[in-house]
């Protein structure tokens, strides 16, 4: 049964709105991406600043109740909805501010990439976010942050100048390389572990505002062939590229994919261009002289679009669940297993983007930041389990996790990036992170949230 709480109190103190079970705007903010998420907190407070975070946390801490964090809601796990709990919601912090001649951006803790992107883009400025872009800012950032542009900036964290962060004992903090750096070192890659941040200050780069996109799709039958070809062409890209390898994709009923193909599964490379259109005409040529493909499209593209061309792939209300682990390399050993279970999904929504971590994201020491996993080229590959009903889910579902057994003994990281981790436990979050930075992790923590008030992530527990 829901824990019934007196929230008035909490009302009359905090400048944003609260809801509770009885109002009408209830059930729509306790809404997130993931529609087989189905919590109730007992409370929501749609927060305006750092200082209603504060607010709500002691209004939490007074009534002894568990503490959520929602930021843009785009969330697998459904861990950003507590259950009979204070239920912290940044969507109204989303304002993003842009300093064009600094090349920074402050950007609210609950905004989200589309938010970011619309702001940056105004200055033909950018940095790495994911790729679907309804994606929070927030989420994507603490864990890492992969995208489009990982090959020539880095991930998120790597361009990350500093945050604002409320700590569990609600005391506010600038954290950066001069300002509480030990926090400022965890907050790059160990998650929502160490306080609520309501704002992030990025390194902006010079991109856009029109990229360029090369997609090339390959059937069923040539996925040997075409797995074999992303091994040689992916790391020989120019550094100003960036790509995704896709295995049981179904092609998409877009004007540019011909009729027969639509909803086809096959194999996808993707590659995106932050050069000029001859240096992409250049990188793609070996894709395009390496295999024949079923249909391929290459354009000019806003970044815009391209940062949002993704998103009816994963569409809002949809059911999901993922899993991911680390390859070095595709290997013969991996393409046989990529290739055996590529076939085996129920979904059309359902496929496995796989990122290659290469290029810029080299060039940051292995201990610079809290991010778990190696710095050194590889590829993080995703199982994404999408449908439209629980039960085709519970079918991918286990497609996903047959598949992710199957990867495991060939993964370099047994415990994977923890942004993909939907069912986590306390070996894979050490397992991620390693012994030696786990234990950095867990100091910070117990530090900074030595009651573990921040515990619905992938959890680092108090040293």
């Amino acid at each position: 049964m829901m824990t019934t709480v007196e929230f008035a109190p909490l009302k009359s103190t905090i400048t944003g709105a609260v809801f509770g079970p009885r109002d009408p705007e209830y059930d729509d903010a306790r809404s997130i991406w993931n529609g087989q998420i189905d919590h109730r907190p007992a409370v929501i407070a749609r927060c305006r600043s750092a200082s209603d975070v504060a607010v709500a946390l002691a209004f939490a801490r007074a009534h002894s109740l568990e503490v959520s964090v929602r930021g843009g809601g785009h969330s697998y796990r459904g861990t950003s909805v507590c259950e009979g709990g204070v239920m912290i919601d940044l969507s109204a912090i989303n304002v993003v501010s842009v300093a064009p001649s600094a090349k920074r951006a402050r950007v609210g803790g609950g905004a989200t990439i589309a938010d970011l992107d619309k702001a940056t883009q105004e200055h033909g400025l950018a940095v790495t976010g994911g790729v679907i872009s309804d994606t929070g800012v927030g989420g994507l950032t603490l864990g890492g942050g992969m995208g489009w542009l990982t090959r020539t900036l880095g991930l998120a964290i790597d361009n990350l100048v500093s945050a604002e962060v409320v700590l569990a004992d609600g005391s506010i903090v600038r954290a950066s390389e001069n300002d509480h750096s030990d926090l400022f070192w965890a907050l790059r890659g160990g998650g929502g572990n160490f306080g609520v941040v309501t704002e992030f200050e990025y390194r902006l780069s010079e991109i856009g505002p029109e990229v360029h996109l090369g997609l090339f799709f390959w059937g069923m039958e040539d996925g040997p062939a075409a797995l074999r070809l992303c091994r040689e062409v992916v790391p020989a890209l120019p550094r100003n590229a960036g790509a995704m390898v896709a295995v049981s994709l179904s092609a998409p009923p877009a004007p540019f994919v011909p009729d027969q193909f639509h909803l086809l599964p096959g194999y996808a490379l993707l590659v995106a261009g932050f050069g000029s259109e001859v240096e992409h005409s250049n990188a793609i040529a070996p894709i395009r002289e390496g295999l024949p493909t079923l249909f391929e499209f290459v354009t000019p593209i806003p970044y815009v679009g391209l940062q949002s061309m993704l998103d009816e792939s994963e569409p809002w209300g949809a059911y999901a669940y993922e899993k991911a682990l680390d390859l070095v390399d595709f290997s013969d050993d991996v393409i046989d297993v990529l290739t055996e279970q590529a076939g085996k999904k129920s979904s059309p929504m359902s496929f496995m983007p796989i990122f290659p971590l290469q290029g810029a994201f080299t060039s940051v020491g292995e201990d610079d930041t809290a991010f778990g996993g190696s710095r050194t080229p590889h590829y993080v590959c995703n199982m994404t389990a999408t449908a439209t009903d629980a039960g085709t889910l519970e079918l991918d579902r286990s497609w996903v996790r047959e598949t992710w057994e199957a990867l495991r003994p060939f993964s370099s990281n047994q415990g994977g990036y923890v942004n993909f981790m939907t069912d986590v436990d306390e070996d894979r979050v050490r397992a991620s992170y390693g012994a030696g930075k786990y234990a950095r992790l867990s100091a910070v923590k117990a530090k900074y949230d030595p009651d573990n008030v921040f515990h619905l992530n992938a959890n680092i527990l108090p040293a």
